[in-house]
């Protein structure tokens, strides 16, 4: 049950949110936040006693903040408390703190887009009040999966107009069958779309023509697309697509951006010739190797990878080799 103090903050920030033209309610002049761009999503650091080391977090984020140079585009913002956040192995509070540091190392200027999703509707509205209490611009709410089997479109649709109901910031859905073993119907997205507090898609299932239908289906609202993977990120551009999360991007920031702007100034066949190397590199840090693979890149890149939290396990040496063998086949170690 919601107590007295989060159905405070919750009534106080939708009336923030309804007089706000920033926030994710429609403002005077019609529109929603704008979530074009290239997002990492943020890996969360750890010592090697499990604990969550803020220290390297803070080091990532400045790394990753050193775009733009040689005139490729800058990241639009940073997703925090994603799958590759680790956010199941955090406590409510570690994941609350993650973000607050997050937001106090970042510039205003760029978006901190938080997942927010629990398993209950209760729950997840207590969470994505408390990030936006932390500095959250957004919440990242991903489908509630344990009773898959009951997730049906009036399920999902029921859940996440609750949880935009009493969002004090705009709250993107996330798509990603490959963890949760569930797709948000078009349907139910399409119904969402209309939702004045739903900005957006993070999309991750790698379906280019169902982000195409959704692009089509959504046109009449204000509504924006993201892919949830740099190896399809071409692909969902042309299809509509306004950006992408990118794992990717937490090593190869600058090629991702490249992509981005070579996609949005209709430079396809450049475009076509960097996609197609990065699309191994991707699929190892992704479904192949998982974070694990992520956090080895970070280390080889210049960034802090480390452990991951048990039950994930290190890499083997073999798998090691053979994620090395994907960067540098492509020519990016």
């Amino acid at each position: 049950m919601l107590g007295p103090r989060v159905w405070s903050s919750v009534r106080q920030g939708l009336s923030r949110a309804l007089s706000s033209t920033v926030g994710g309610w429609a403002s005077g002049e019609g529109r929603k936040v704008d979530i074009s761009g290239i997002y990492p999503p943020v890996t969360t650091p750890f010592t090697a006693t499990a604990e969550v080391d803020y220290g390297k977090l803070e080091e990532n984020l400045h790394k990753l903040g050193t775009f733009p140079f040689r005139g490729v585009a800058s990241l639009a913002g940073f997703v925090v408390q994603g799958s590759n956040g680790e956010f199941p192995f955090l406590t409510s509070s570690e994941r609350l703190e993650v973000v607050s540091r997050v937001r106090q190392a970042l510039p205003r200027d760029k978006l901190l887009l938080a997942g927010s999703g629990c398993e209950s509707t209760q729950a997840t509205v207590e969470m994505t009040v408390s990030m936006a209490q932390v500095g959250a611009d957004a919440a990242m709410v991903v489908t509630p999966c344990y009773y898959h089997g009951r997730m049906n479109s009036a399920a999902l649709i029921h859940h996440y107009t609750k949880v935009a109901d009493l969002s004090p910031i705009p709250v993107v859905l996330y798509s990603v069958p490959a963890n949760t073993g569930l797709d948000l119907p078009v349907d139910a997205v399409v119904t969402l779309s209309q939702h004045p507090n739903i900005v957006g898609i993070k999309d991750s299932g790698g379906d280019v023509t169902r982000i195409g239908l959704i692009v089509h289906k959504t046109r009449r609202q204000d509504f924006q697309v993201l892919a949830g993977s740099a190896g399809f990120l071409l692909a969902s551009y042309a299809v509509g697509a306004v950006g992408g999360v990118c794992a990717l991007a937490n090593v190869l920031g600058a090629q991702v951006c490249q992509l981005e702007r070579l996609c949005l100034t209709g430079q396809w066949e450049d475009a076509q010739k960097l996609q197609h190397r990065l699309i191994e590199p991707n699929t190892a840090v992704t479904r192949r190797f998982g974070i694990p693979g992520l956090k080895k890149t970070m280390d080889w890149f210049g960034y802090y990878g480390g452990p991951c939290r048990a039950p994930l396990r290190e890499l083997s040496a073999a798998q090691e080799e053979a994620l090395r063998l994907d960067f540098t086949s492509n020519g990016w170690l």
